[in-house]
């Protein structure tokens, strides 16, 4: 059995906002018979892009997520909700309009916040991953055509072929812990859950004066074992990410020919060291 999943790549998004307006459009103020009522103008955020800055000063970096209902296989609102909430054969979650009206205790059962309560109407509502347009022959929901930027993908696979695809690219779910087996993936990911070691080489001209040092060579170390190596780029800056939060100290080693530099940092979140000087 092929069901839908939604892959969506984390460096990609830029915050157009597209994909959130596409969703108000396609719901606001349209009714579809059999699927969903229309969505409020405001206060429900049934597609919404989470924003994380990483780091500081010339070297910070900030991270857009698109997060939704996670269309999950194991899905606690279709658990307890006593079949207000179901999961269709290929794979996405729809809220019945009859057996959901008045049932606000039904929002709570997301453990990520994306069913959301109408009141004017007493019903929970999310987004359905289009279905209406899915039943209806379109290749893709709306947010993949409107993405500028392509960070969206949809996929009608099976179990195991959505296996393998997750493992080569390296995709992730959100909070795995939960053990709900959502079908929305996330290629780079690290980008908003992990953090990075950054800073910047100079060296001094005769003159006083300050200049990038190009080509220095780089070493992150985890006690005694290197864990990646980089050369400074053209500004002398570099990079180390996809470390875990909190994950303690870290030794650097700068060598650019016969000098060398070193020391220990601790990493609690995204960190730039400034600049060091290879004199």
């Amino acid at each position: 059995m092929t069901k839908w999943n939604l892959v969506i790549d984390v460096e990609r998004c830029t915050n157009c906002h597209n994909c959130f307006l596409t969703i108000k459009d396609e719901y606001c103020d349209n009714e579809f018979a059999g699927y969903s009522l229309p969505q409020p103008r405001h206060g429900h955020r049934w597609l919404d892009i989470n924003k994380r800055e990483r780091g500081s000063g010339s070297l910070m970096d900030v991270a857009y997520l698109p997060v939704t209902c996670n269309q999950c296989d194991n899905a606690p609102c279709v658990a307890k909700s006593d079949g207000a909430v179901k999961k269709r054969q290929d794979g996405i979650v729809i809220i019945d309009l009859n057996l959901s009206k008045g049932r606000k205790d039904i929002v709570d059962m997301c453990p990520y916040g994306h069913i959301w309560w109408n009141e004017e109407l007493q019903t929970p509502q999310k987004w359905s991953f289009d279905v209406h347009l899915l039943d209806n022959g379109w290749k893709s929901p709306r947010p993949v055509s409107s993405c500028g930027s392509f960070a969206f993908k949809a996929f009608k696979l099976n179990d195991e072929e959505m296996a393998k695809k997750a493992e080569i690219e390296e995709l992730e779910v959100l909070r795995p812990e939960l053990n709900t087996k959502p079908r929305i993936w996330y290629k780079n990911l690290y980008r908003f859950t992990r953090e990075h070691i950054a800073g910047s080489v100079a060296y001094h001209l005769p003159d006083g004066r300050e200049e990038c040092l190009e080509g220095a060579e780089v070493k992150l170390l985890k006690g005694n074992d290197v864990i990646a190596t980089l050369l400074t780029n053209y500004f002398g800056d570099y990079k180390f990410d996809n470390l875990p939060t909190r994950s303690g100290a870290y030794g650097l080693e700068i060598k650019y020919g016969h000098k060398t530099l070193t020391e220990t940092i601790e990493l609690d979140q995204s960190v730039n060291i400034g600049v060091r000087f290879l004199d």
